[in-house]
């Protein structure tokens, strides 16, 4: 196949599919990661695709993302209030993830753009600040949110005694993105999918 004709091909399936993995593109295409890659960057000047954690996103009629996404900003899934996770930008802008885990995993993407992050407290559904909260993993607890599944506590001692009921490992912010990163590049890269 042409690259151009790649190229097009590889734009149509963004746009049918909204998300869709690097990973999955250069197995489709049958070329290396780099291949796709390259075949991106048009797409991203223009301004018609955002990148995602390990892939794209499609944006509606070449807009920011997140002023057109009904969904989570990551995955693309709706949400619930109970469990979203937003995100304050240095330029003023807001992002809604679906939960916790896409939320972190965007956090992570973002770095030094993230002013400010908040979240619910999974037993109070007080709004707390993410970066001083605690992240329960592994639980028995299902919410049917995105996997590996992640429970967000204003406090250690309450995260602590729901993990000796329920299962799982307690979390502060920062360990919670690096475990959760690692999660998703040891082969769980779908979080939409179940162990």
């Amino acid at each position: 196949m042409l690259p151009l004709e790649r190229k097009k091909r590889i734009r149509s399936l963004i746009e049918k599919e909204r998300l869709i993995k690097i990973a999955e593109l250069s197995n489709r295409f049958g070329v290396s990661e780099m291949t796709i890659h390259r075949d991106l960057k048009p797409l991203l000047e223009e301004g018609c695709i955002a990148k995602t954690f390990g892939g794209v996103a499609w944006k509606q009629d070449g807009q920011e993302a997140n002023t057109k996404v009904q969904g989570c900003v990551y995955c693309g899934r709706g949400y619930s209030e109970r469990l979203a996770y937003r995100l304050i930008l240095s330029n003023n802008r807001m992002e809604t993830a679906c939960c916790a885990h896409c939320g972190l995993l965007r956090h992570s993407q973002m770095g030094g753009e993230v002013m400010q992050a908040i979240c619910s407290d999974f037993l109070t559904h007080t709004t707390i600040s993410a970066p001083l909260s605690w992240f329960v993993m592994d639980t028995s607890v299902h919410m049917g949110c995105c996997h590996p599944q992640v429970l967000t506590f204003e406090w250690k001692e309450y995260a602590e005694k729901f993990v000796k009921g329920f299962g799982g490992h307690v979390y502060s912010f920062e360990e919670a993105k690096t475990v959760l990163v690692q999660k998703m590049n040891g082969g769980q890269n779908n979080c939409h999918s179940q162990k």
